[in-house]
């Protein structure tokens, strides 16, 4: 899979012969996708319910006030999908650099003082009266349609030269810059490897590729141990029973949440840690109180599901690639690689595996800014799906 678009490293080579569809799915669209989308949207709203029940009672005294949000999140995003869907990807290229700079345009706007709201010291949100809309959501959606029009324009010259290799690292720069202003470091690394991920499997060069991987690497880990809050983090991720009512909060709870899920789980709404043990326990660790509930079982059917969508987007992907529809394969590979990243980095952070972030489940934490701009990603995905169904390109 991955391989057929290391291929395109010499576009002088004959375009793989096309080949009709082996699976017989719906003429509308990609059924199997459809139900592993709709399977993490129905569980999410279940979870976040079972899990923002008593904070909402407690906090706000409507008890089912952010299971109702969250709904109407849902109903939205879905509608956003249905209606991208129905736009041809030639649109999507074309609109490509207007989204990238009004992408930058909103994350300087949500810097200037007294226009962007600040929440538990992050300056990431603008408020748009009926929710808080998170720009750095919105700028990866954006990263990636851009990402994959430039391939398309540029291919041979990111292929073949350093110079054309280096141009989208400035624009990478440029967006991490902006996202360490307020600060939102877990969007920086999703970003940055979803970006560096496309030029691999545009063919870049390996060696220059793996010098980049390098350098990203070594900035990356300068950055976290030149900040205090980062390496604070970073130390209670090593050791988080070292101070297990302080920095190691966070993990230890979900540590715990995870140990008495056991096999089968406390069953659904029996989640102790949700009841104001484990922060966030709506939002980033969501994942901790859903093992807790359903048990082992249940956390690896949820991984399994969003297995399945990484590996249909890629499977997607490789179709457009071979219908010679490249600005759409790149498309498909980059939500790919985001909503897989993306998705790692929370349940190894629920698990203890990895640092925390602050990023939210893909489908399933509560949050309209990430539900909104995911759905917009799966109707993406779709829509190369159907333009592949067209040219007689199955998966």
């Amino acid at each position: 899979m991955i391989g057929d678009a290391v291929l395109w490293r010499n576009h002088r080579q004959p375009a793989p012969p096309v080949r009709r569809s082996r699976v017989v799915v719906g003429a509308q669209g990609d059924m199997p996708l459809l139900l592993a989308v709709s399977a993490l949207l129905a569980l999410g709203l279940l979870m976040v319910g079972s899990a923002s029940i008593s904070i909402a009672d407690r906090q706000l005294g409507a008890p089912f006030h952010y299971l109702l949000r969250q709904v109407a999140y849902v109903g939205t995003g879905v509608l956003l999908a249905f209606i991208t869907v129905q736009i041809p990807l030639a649109a999507w290229q074309r609109l490509g650099p207007m989204l990238l700079l009004i992408s930058l345009a909103l994350l300087l706007l949500v810097l200037i003082p007294g226009v962007g709201r600040n929440v538990n010291g992050a300056t990431r949100w603008l408020s748009l009266g009926v929710f808080n809309l998170q720009v750095s959501e919105l700028a990866k959606a954006a990263l990636i349609i851009y990402a994959a029009g430039y391939l398309v324009r540029r291919g041979d010259e990111v292929r073949t030269t350093v110079k054309g290799f280096l141009k989208p690292l400035g624009l990478l720069v440029v967006f991490a810059l902006l996202l360490l202003a307020q600060p939102d470091f877990g969007a920086l690394v999703v970003l940055g490897a979803t970006l560096l991920g496309m030029l691999f499997l545009a063919g870049v060069r390996l060696w220059l590729f793996g010098l980049l991987v390098t350098v990203a690497a070594g900035a990356l880990a300068l950055l976290a141990t030149t900040s205090s809050y980062r390496m604070e983090r970073l130390t209670a991720f090593m050791n988080p029973w070292a101070d297990p009512f302080n920095s190691g909060f966070q993990l230890t709870q979900a540590l715990i949440a995870f140990g008495r899920g056991d096999w089968f789980g406390v069953g659904l709404g029996g989640s102790v840690q949700k009841l104001f043990y484990l922060p966030e326990a709506h939002t980033d660790f969501l994942f901790a109180v859903l093992a807790e509930e359903l048990g082992l079982f249940g956390a690896l059917g949820v991984i399994l599901l969003f297995m399945f969508i990484v590996w249909r987007a890629f499977a997607i992907g490789r179709a457009a690639a071979q219908a010679g529809a490249h600005f759409g394969a790149y498309l498909a590979y980059g939500i790919a690689l985001l909503i897989g990243l993306q998705v790692f980095i929370n349940v190894g952070v629920n698990m203890g595996v990895l640092p925390t972030k602050g990023l939210t489940l893909p489908l399933m934490s509560y949050g309209g800014s990430s539900m909104l701009v995911t759905c917009v990603v799966i109707g993406l995905l779709l829509r190369v799906d159907r333009e592949n169904r067209r040219w007689g390109q199955g998966t």
